[in-house]
């Protein structure tokens, strides 16, 4: 057994977040209280968060032909999806039979909490705020800003470098010069890289 540290409060916080996440070969870190369906189906680049209660949809795909892919869901390098979050493949209806189409999720992605996505392309260096909904088969180009609660409709495309907000969502104003640059000290910023916030969350 190991020694009790001497900060009893701070080793005892410790102990109760330790275990939280199960950390695969290639760096990803998957809460265990992550609810994720369709596991073959789901494809992460490496070094990708799911936080806990996110729902991921992989069971919902398009029925295999031979030599096509079932991959629903991929995400890139360094993304992290926030506690709530449902990530959701849009669906269309044909002919009485629902089909499912795949998501794409680049790379430096952040999904804030209790988000539902079912977008079709995120691209990379996204950040999307809380309580969004990416309604069906919208596409976000790269370097954008989702503000908290925005609602894009179905099929709505965001431009490279665009703020979108409102319900629905529009586009408002685009991300500064700049934006997304190193902050000092490796800092996480809005649009950066996530490096430094996926490696602070502890397995």
């Amino acid at each position: 057994m190991s020694r009790p540290s001497a900060g009893g409060r701070k080793s005892t916080a410790s102990r109760s977040v330790k275990g939280e996440y199960i950390e695969t070969d290639t760096g990803n870190k998957i809460s265990r209280r992550a609810k994720i369906e369709g596991t073959p189906n789901i494809m992460l680049a490496g070094r990708t968060v799911i936080m806990a209660d996110v729902h991921l949809r992989g069971d919902l795909h398009r029925t295999a032909t031979e030599g096509s892919s079932t991959t629903t869901i991929s995400m890139g390098r360094y993304t992290v999806v926030s506690t709530g979050c449902i990530i959701h493949p849009p669906s269309r209806l044909s002919r009485g039979v629902m089909h499912y189409y795949p998501i794409k999720i680049g790379d430096h992605v952040y999904i804030g909490p209790e988000c539902t996505v079912s977008a079709v392309t995120i691209g990379n260096h996204v950040h999307i705020g809380p309580k969004c909904v990416l309604g069906p088969f919208s596409i976000i180009k790269e370097n954008c800003k989702i503000l908290e609660g925005s609602a894009l409709p179905q099929g709505m495309v965001v431009p490279p470098g665009s703020v979108v907000a409102g319900v629905p969502a529009r586009v408002i104003d685009e991300v500064p010069e700049g934006w997304g640059g190193g902050g000092r000290g490796g800092e996480t910023v809005e649009g950066g890289e996530l490096r430094e916030l996926v490696r602070s969350i502890r397995s």
